[in-house]
């Protein structure tokens, strides 16, 4: 019983565990969901795994089967980035105690009986306790921004590194206070209209109106929060990063304001879809550019210290371009959290500001088409994000040796290489016609399946070795509890 107790505490009660059980539920959604994906579909996957599973899909509740398994993966994200908060930013310890505890039971609950209510025969109960969890999860936001309020006393800063104001007051901690606060504010922009559906508002994608002519204010907030969420989400995971590598100096000083105004503008830009629609997206361009600017100090910081700390372990004084490159490379863990940031640009913003200026040429394409690219942008950013979740947390278990390299560069470059081939495919109609697309859709698709699979791969061997530690009496998760 004892041995039992111990590791409940570590599953439960540590950062460390937390964040695995978290990764853990969301891998095994991923790996049983997954079966349902269109490719699977073509090859009668799908079909074996509903009978198997005994699952009751209608194909008329299709959408709102999507919206529940899409929130059930966001809330345990969300999940995750509150214990890296809890765990990296001062807070009280009984503060860290209640709000690790409370997302914890909410998200649980939300996952288990949202997947159990929208797959498996719509119990309502089920539904309300998928409610429960929800507002769980919103309650431990309202916790978690009030344990962050940047102005409490004990948390000044003295350290001229860190960016703060001239009172004592952390600018990094406004940040991250601010990203919580409009956190909160986005989830009820959604949580609103969704507690509507089905009285005169039905559910949908936001993909499948993106050419109606009119578009009623509720389905503008559902628009608008998809966004939102997802974008919040990434600036999370930016100053997670931050704290992570230590960020600090002039940098820092310059980034942190930024992210600040950033957050802020996109916010009060999606917000105001429902008033000036028209110039929304404009004020959201605006704001996404002194994020992208802070999270590029970011990863210039970083670099630049993954490089001067490899070459002092080398004792290398006066290093070469190519020493400094292999300083760079040398842990894929470190350098790819900071990678996955850069390469979002060239498959996420670059294609989302291409689509926003070029919107009379893809409106020329069918329907189908831009259903796709969109579809595409938002799961790519979504899947970077779990990327640099999962090298944070391989470097967080201290990964080592031959398993670190491995891990590490398999999801790079795999992920890498299905996020750009997903790019080639939902942008294909500006360089192959219809009639000539097949070979490249092909092509694109086995190269998108292969990538994502070998991540998957090698997620499953981490959470393997992870399970398979917990049965030793002294593993590592032993010590990690300590």
């Amino acid at each position: 019983m004892n041995a039992i107790i111990l590791r409940f505490n570590y599953l439960f009660r540590s950062t460390k565990g937390l964040v695995l059980v978290a990764i853990a539920l969301i891998s095994l959604v991923t790996a049983i969901w997954g079966m349902l994906s269109g490719p699977l579909k073509e090859w009668g996957i799908s079909d074996v795994a509903v009978r198997l599973y005994g699952m009751k899909l209608v194909e008329a509740e299709r959408e709102g089967r999507i919206i529940m398994l899409y929130h059930t993966i966001a809330m345990a994200v969300v999940a995750i980035e509150t214990y890296l908060i809890t765990a990296l930013a001062p807070v009280k310890k009984e503060q860290q105690a209640s709000i690790n505890a409370t997302i914890t039971v909410g998200y649980t609950v939300s996952l288990i009986f949202g997947l159990a209510f929208g797959y498996f025969g719509h119990n309502f109960v089920f539904h309300g306790l998928f409610i429960f969890g929800q507002s769980l999860v919103f309650f431990a936001g309202v916790m978690l921004a009030v344990a962050l309020w940047p102005w409490h006393p004990e948390y000044r800063v003295a350290d001229a590194a860190y960016a703060h104001t001239r009172s004592g007051v952390s600018v990094e901690r406004i940040a991250l206070f601010v990203m919580a606060a409009a956190t909160l504010g986005s989830a009820l922009f959604g949580a609103i209209p969704g507690s509507l559906f089905g009285r005169e508002f039905e559910v949908f994608l936001a993909e499948d109106i993106i050419r109606f002519p009119v578009k009623t204010p509720l389905q503008l907030a559902i628009i608008g929060h998809l966004h939102i969420m997802l974008t919040l989400i990434a600036i999370a995971l930016t100053l997670i990063v931050g704290r992570w590598f230590d960020f600090k100096g002039r940098l820092h000083h310059w980034a942190m304001p930024l992210m600040i105004a950033g957050a802020l503008i996109i916010t009060a830009g999606v917000w105001a879809i429902l008033v000036v629609r028209p110039i929304a997206h404009m004020i959201i361009n605006v704001g996404s550019t002194p994020v992208l600017l802070a999270s590029w100090l970011l990863v210039y910081f970083g670099w630049r210290k993954i490089i001067r700390v490899r070459l002092a372990a080398q004792k290398i004084q006066q290093p070469r371009l190519g020493q400094k490159l292999s300083a760079l490379l040398h842990d894929p863990l470190k350098f790819g959290m900071l990678w996955q940031i850069i390469y979002m640009n060239f498959v996420v913003t670059a294609i989302g500001i291409f689509m926003a200026v070029r919107l009379k040429v893809i409106r020329e394409w069918p329907l189908r088409e831009e259903q796709i690219a969109l579809t595409g942008h938002w799961h790519i950013l979504a899947g970077i994000i779990a990327t640099i979740i999962l090298l944070l947390y391989a470097d967080m278990t201290g990964l080592k040796e031959k398993a670190r390299q491995w891990f590490g560069w398999i999801v790079i470059i795999a992920s890498d290489i299905a996020f750009a081939a997903v790019s080639l495919f939902e942008t294909k109609r500006l360089f192959v016609s219809e009639a000539g697309q097949q070979s490249l859709v092909d092509i694109t698709m086995l190269i998108t399946d292969a990538g994502l699979a070998l991540t998957l791969v090698v997620l499953a061997a981490l959470m393997v070795w992870r399970l398979a530690d917990l049965f030793r009496g002294r593993g590592r998760w032993a010590k990690e509890a300590e």
